[in-house]
């Protein structure tokens, strides 16, 4: 019976989100290697290795927090279907979304399995609709791109660990000494976000 068939989706969901949580905790441990690689790049004064490593590990942080975000979205939804199995409120569409979204976790595929979301949110009216436009919000903007002002923040903090004091090339051109580049690392969240979008 379709019931049955729910339950066995159910359970692959909450697999899935394990699986989520696993990816995460592998791309915060990839962070860290890359942090220090970062240090070490720093302290040989190998400027170019050190971005790379810094925008690597920014890479990191962002795709571990999407993991996360993804996780904690397939949680809900389990927490829904889990309902409508118990009521016996099964819709035909429902149903469906949920078997394609097996396919889409097995390709680990975080776009697709975001639009099968999407469906499926769509399924239960009752669903918040504010939370929705951030989650569809966050899986739109690409995570690859480090911005160049949380690259650079994050090279002057390993060099403060190392105590090294660096000389940053700033996108302009001119050198500069460590106290501009720390300000110009410090531009406020917005205008990270605005260069981001650039770079796309």
């Amino acid at each position: 019976s379709s019931g049955n068939n729910m339950e066995k989706h159910l359970f692959n969901l909450k697999f899935a989100a394990k699986d989520l949580e696993r990816n995460a905790k592998k791309c915060e441990k990839d962070e860290k290697v890359e942090k220090n690689k970062l240090k070490t790049a720093i302290q040989k004064g190998n400027m170019e290795g050190a971005k790379i490593h810094a925008e690597n590990s920014i890479r990191q942080k962002n795709q571990a927090l999407n993991y996360r975000r993804m996780a904690s979205r397939i949680d809900a939804v389990a927490a829904r279907v889990q309902t409508a199995v118990t009521t016996k409120q099964v819709t035909k569409s429902m149903a469906g979304v949920v078997k394609g979204m097996e396919a889409a976790m097995k390709s680990m595929n975080l776009e697709q399995i975001s639009q099968l979301m999407d469906r499926f949110e769509r399924e239960f009216e009752n669903l918040d609709v504010q939370s929705q436009v951030m989650e569809g919000t966050m899986c739109n903007t690409s995570t690859l791109t480090a911005p160049e002002g949380e690259v650079n923040m994050l090279m002057q903090e390993a060099a403060d660990e190392a105590g090294i004091e660096i000389k940053m090339q700033l996108p302009d051109g001119g050198k500069s000494t460590v106290g501009t580049a720390t300000a110009s690392g410090e531009q406020d969240e917005l205008s990270q976000r605005l260069a981001a979008l650039r770079q796309n």
